[in-house]
């Protein structure tokens, strides 16, 4: 498969370009600073110099013209204001969606968050992120598409277990980034995902068999 990555510097999108480039599918890694383009080499990936914030959609579509699915694990980041989580955390997305619509990319995954079914109403930068997540999520689901929502709990930088809980309705918890990589992994490569929301935590299943069992029980 050739996959493009949106964010391809953030921690959960360089965990991941490792994963599918070991397993042999080809990596497009959209970034917007070019001097994260080493690391992204370093992960398998393609880099490619693309600020959601600032291109147009014909440009981002462009840019990954060619890959079978699309990856947002872009965001505005610790440390940003309630107007770069409106901007890139919701704009960027739907930008990134729509670009992939008209590349006719056939695949589109989204990394979101436990919460956003649901966002609270308050103006702190938490609730603003919350409720742009949830916005572009509702775009993504409204898309004609083959789309998966990924809603992790608390992400953490313990070592991968190999072992999750995974429902398609909300619950919470905390898993490490190394393992919702390896779901979204094995999620890009079994159209039986597709149209599907899946919250992810730590859990005692192999992520094979949480995965089986969210299907059965949705």
């Amino acid at each position: 498969m050739v996959i493009a990555i949106a964010g391809a510097h953030g921690q959960i999108a360089r965990r991941l370009s490792r994963l599918l480039a070991g397993r042999g599918d080809t990596v497009i890694g959209l970034i917007r600073n070019p001097d994260q383009a080493d690391d992204v080499r370093q992960d398998g990936a393609s880099p490619v110099v693309c600020d959601l914030e600032a291109a147009t959609v014909d440009e981002v579509a462009g840019a990954i013209r060619g890959a079978d699915a699309a990856v947002f694990a872009a965001g505005a980041g610790p440390g940003s204001g309630a107007e770069r989580k409106l901007t890139m955390d919701r704009d960027g997305a739907v930008k990134f969606l729509r670009a992939a619509t008209s590349a006719e990319v056939a695949r589109f995954l989204i990394v979101s968050s436990v919460g956003a079914e649901n966002p609270p109403d308050g103006d702190d930068v938490y609730s603003v992120y919350q409720r742009a997540k949830g916005e572009a999520d509702r775009a993504v689901q409204a898309s004609d598409g083959a789309w998966t929502i990924i809603r992790p709990g608390r992400l953490t930088d313990d070592p991968g277990t190999g072992h999750v809980r995974i429902a398609t309705d909300p619950f919470r918890g905390e898993v490490p980034r190394d393992d919702v990589a390896a779901v979204i992994a094995r999620v890009l490569e079994d159209d039986r995902f597709s149209r599907r929301v899946l919250y992810v935590n730590s859990g005692e299943e192999s992520i094979e068999d949480a995965l089986n069992r969210a299907l059965t029980n949705a």
